[in-house]
């Protein structure tokens, strides 16, 4: 029996007992062993499966760019991430931008647009299309994941990922879903285009927020591991 047909069998067997995910969990534990994590691998693993809670957020932060691959600067670089956030928090509660009582969505937004240079005079500007996006992706990051430190950097780097990497994508979704589709319920897909509801659909809803303030949480981790991969796949991970 070859190792695949092996490793198949002892999936098919553990999911039919009750143990979903034990080959996959140990096969991340390998790569998580490594001095110099291997980007690739860990975004191929994230494409195919979904990550164990308890290593969720390490790897997403290996992924976004948060942590660098080598694990023996994880300790140094996460010390200099939580100062930076500890700056940008003290100098927003200086000026008086946020109180205790702002909620930890719209600190996460005023933290990102002091950082980005883009902080107005006070609290009260009119939200921008991109604000929206930022917090509905906060809010489904807090569900996620309880630190408020990771759940900045996590949000910060995902949007930025967003909207530098996969911008242009956007226009080309609607036209991928309408494909996706067809594949999967042409007759669905013949009843909105007869109803012209097609048009009306909340693609920017959906794809500029990856469906954040759409679907349950737990149905986000793994758009969320990947950053953005449902975009279509151009060296993504």
């Amino acid at each position: 029996m070859t190792e695949d047909s092996q490793r198949n069998f002892r999936s098919v067997y553990y999911e039919k007992v009750g143990f979903r995910g034990v080959e996959e969990k140990k096969s991340l534990e390998i790569l998580l062993k490594d001095d110099c994590l291997d980007i690739e691998k860990l975004c191929t693993f994230s494409q195919r499966f979904p990550l164990p809670s308890m290593y969720r957020a390490l790897v997403w932060k290996v992924l976004l760019g948060i942590l660098p691959p080598h694990h023996e600067s994880h300790a140094q670089v996460m010390m200099y991430r939580k100062e930076q956030y500890s700056d940008v928090l003290h100098a927003l509660e200086v000026i008086r931008f946020i109180s205790d009582a702002t909620p930890q969505v719209e600190v996460y937004l005023y933290m990102h647009r002091l950082e980005s240079g883009k902080l107005p005079r006070n609290p009260s500007f009119a939200l921008e299309p991109e604000d929206e996006v930022f917090l509905a992706i906060a809010k489904a990051m807090e569900e996620m994941v309880e630190d408020s430190i990771d759940c900045y950097w996590l949000t910060r780097c995902f949007v930025n990922q967003l909207n530098n990497k996969y911008r242009d994508f956007l226009p080309q979704l609607p036209k991928a879903f309408e494909q996706y589709l067809n594949l999967e319920d042409s007759r669905l897909l013949r009843h909105l285009k007869t109803s012209s509801a097609v048009s009306k659909l909340p693609y920017d809803l959906w794809f500029k927020r990856c469906f954040a303030g759409c679907l349950p949480e737990s149905s986000l981790q793994r758009d969320l591991s990947l950053h953005g991969s449902w975009y279509p796949q151009q060296g993504l991970g």
